[in-house]
């Protein structure tokens, strides 16, 4: 659409589309959230674990390109959660006469490293010069042409977004493209696509917003990320003393139920900043890149030194930085990581319990019927996408 000088329609059909999607996906939120944690409140220790279980197979085998690479990026995340004194004994491991590390691997500094420091060092190495920019001309009024064909768009996204985003293996790259090949089959301009339907940037953009919101609904009521941005939200939490689950409902209502009203405000504001303002945004791109890289690494930096002012702490920066330079040098997938050292702690621990209560008894963990199921769908999710890889 911006070729054919139509940049300002679609920035606008994504704005509009961002804000219906957001708006419907929040009320859903607030109606669906105290529903499942009225659910989450019978479930026990073994069907924790099993949820974390499905958490990390279906993080490990969506992102990246290879399941392998994803559950060893995982199981790095949880060697990294090991580190630091046991909540259970009291028992200091994997510290290595390390004061800093008994306290565990910060999530934030592990974070910042990895999404920050590391991007910025693997763009920046890229020789490849980048792409031209087509300027936005003309308004950013949509025709009324454009309405007709976008309003059923949006809908058609948040459907299809809000109930992806909440699941294990969703997000909204997943909920993006379901979109997309949705607007493709029902469209009567099938000869547009590729070529600037703006169906094809409303339903995406909508799907895009439905997920984000969706995402909230695991996280908020049961603990648990299924995106990357899911994750560092739930690091933001922890940050602050606050536990994601059921019981967040019940001992910070007030904070969860702002959450969601300032997310109904945020849509607004979204519409409010975004349409005046395309044009700063557009010059913010002519930023040069090495100015950019730059302030990426000395913003990290400080934040990291601000929140725990340690030479250890900075140390660690660097180092899982630069490692997280290799792992996307490599293919290995950076998400797994984090959410490893996040769910890690909590899987041990409601592992532990439940063989506890059973007095070592294995079976315990597939005792129930929603453990059982949530341990079998976890094992499709992981045994199917590989099956899929060698049958080409």
């Amino acid at each position: 659409m911006a070729r054919q000088g139509r940049g300002g329609p679609a920035l606008a059909t994504a704005a509009i589309g961002s804000f219906v999607a957001g708006l419907i996906a929040t009320l859903l939120l607030a109606f669906l959230a105290p529903q499942v944690v009225k659910l989450a409140l019978t479930l026990g220790p073994r069907e924790y674990f099993a949820l974390m279980v499905l958490a990390f197979v279906t993080v490990s085998a969506t992102f990246g390109d290879s399941a392998l690479r994803g559950l060893t990026s995982l199981f790095l995340g949880l060697a990294l959660a090991c580190v630091g004194i046991d909540g259970l004994t009291g028992a200091t491991r994997l510290a290595f006469e390390v004061p800093q590390l008994r306290d565990g691997i910060e999530t934030t500094t592990l974070a910042v490293a990895l999404f920050a420091i590391g991007e910025a060092l693997a763009v920046a190495a890229m020789l490849d010069p980048p792409d031209g920019m087509h300027r936005v001309k003309g308004s950013v009024k949509m025709t009324g042409e454009d309405w007709r064909r976008s309003w059923k768009a949006w809908l058609r996204g948040t459907f299809i977004g809000f109930p992806i985003g909440s699941m294990p293996a969703g997000g909204a790259d997943v909920a993006s493209f379901l979109s997309y090949a949705a607007e493709r089959k029902l469209t009567k301009h099938p000869e547009e696509f590729g070529h600037g339907a703006i169906e094809g940037v409303a339903g995406p953009e909508a799907a895009n917003n439905a997920a984000a919101a969706g995402t909230l609904v695991p996280l908020l009521t049961l603990g648990l990320p299924t995106t990357a941005t899911a994750a560092i939200m739930l690091a933001g939490f922890q940050q602050f003393g606050l536990q994601p689950g059921p019981l967040l409902f019940v001992t910070n209502a007030g904070l969860v139920w702002t959450l969601i009203a300032s997310l109904l405000i945020a849509n607004v504001m979204l519409v409010v900043l975004n349409l005046p303002l395309i044009g700063l945004w557009i010059k913010l791109l002519s930023i040069p890149r090495p100015w950019l890289y730059g302030g990426i690494l000395l913003f990290a930096t400080l934040g990291t030194i601000g929140v725990n002012p340690s030479p250890v702490e900075l140390g660690m920066l660097i180092l899982f930085g630069v490692m997280g330079y290799g792992m996307r040098l490599y293919g290995y997938p950076v998400a797994p990581v984090v959410v490893g050292l996040i769910l890690g702690p909590m899987a041990e621990q409601n592992l532990r319990r439940a063989l506890a209560i059973a007095q070592g008894d294995w079976t315990t963990l597939v005792s129930t019927p929603v453990s059982a199921v949530l341990l079998g769908v976890s094992a499709v999710f992981l045994v199917v996408p590989m099956i899929m890889r060698l049958r080409g």
